[in-house]
């Protein structure tokens, strides 16, 4: 296993937002977390990226225990924000090599690798423009080549296609699932069902809950997911 999620609660006062959330990301396999606005998803990766933390439960990347180890575990993942953190006045290029020197790459070292993270995001064209240039896809497809510098074995995305066209979304998810089709381990969140393929891992998070954990037909069954999705949130967790 790469990512390993058990038991994890977290609550902000009285309110809780996770309720023993346990579950597995495994390379070469694109697991979507889809859930509703509020269902603990933000939560869930305030924890994962080292933002929050919690006693109850435990979170294992790459064999690193979080709360034990958190930079190891943190150096083991790419993470891609629901904001963007890009630096608008820099271009594609210089965004990149500034976060490989955070990352403690060289620029000999750096080099080779952006090149090689811009080019499998189809952004190597692009690499001489000021992001404040980009539209909101090219922006997403140079914040995954970024989070890909560091040779990550887990990539976490908190619903990266927020605001973008249906074009643009087609085009992240394509890309993404291609990543975990070459051996990475993906968490995607989602609130948009039309984001998750068929043989993809599904877990499905309502009011900090797993309410299903498996490929995504065994848990629709012979029903479209929107439905199925529909009929699982729309009762008491």
């Amino acid at each position: 296993m790469t990512l390993h999620v058990d038991g994890v609660s977290y609550a902000y006062g009285a309110k809780p937002a996770l309720d023993g959330v346990g579950f597995r990301a495994e390379r070469g396999r694109f697991t979507a977390l889809l859930g509703p606005n509020g269902a603990g998803k933000s939560t869930l990766f305030g924890l994962l990226s080292g933002l929050l933390t919690t006693r109850s439960g435990r979170i294992e990347v790459a064999g690193h225990d979080m709360a034990r180890a958190p930079r190891a575990a943190l150096a083991a993942m790419g993470i891609v924000f629901q904001q963007t953190t890009l630096d608008l006045d820099l271009t594609v290029r210089q965004n990149l090599r500034y976060f490989a020197a955070l990352r403690g790459l060289s620029g000999r070292a750096a080099g080779p690798r952006i090149d090689a993270a811009l080019e499998r995001l189809n952004m190597a064209e692009r690499a001489g423009e000021k992001v404040r240039a980009l539209n909101g896809g090219h922006r997403r497809r140079t914040e995954i080549a970024r989070a890909l510098l560091h040779n990550p074995q887990v990539l976490l995305l908190d619903e990266p296609t927020v605001g973008l066209d249906a074009a643009a979304r087609r085009g992240i998810t394509d890309h993404v699932h291609d990543l975990a089709r070459d051996g990475m381990a993906v968490l995607w969140a989602t609130h948009l069902t039309d984001e998750v393929a068929a043989d993809d891992h599904l877990l499905v998070l309502h009011r900090g809950r797993v309410l299903a954990d498996g490929p995504a037909t065994d848990v629709t069954g012979n029903r479209p997911l929107a439905e199925t999705f529909l009929t699982m949130t729309s009762t008491p967790a």
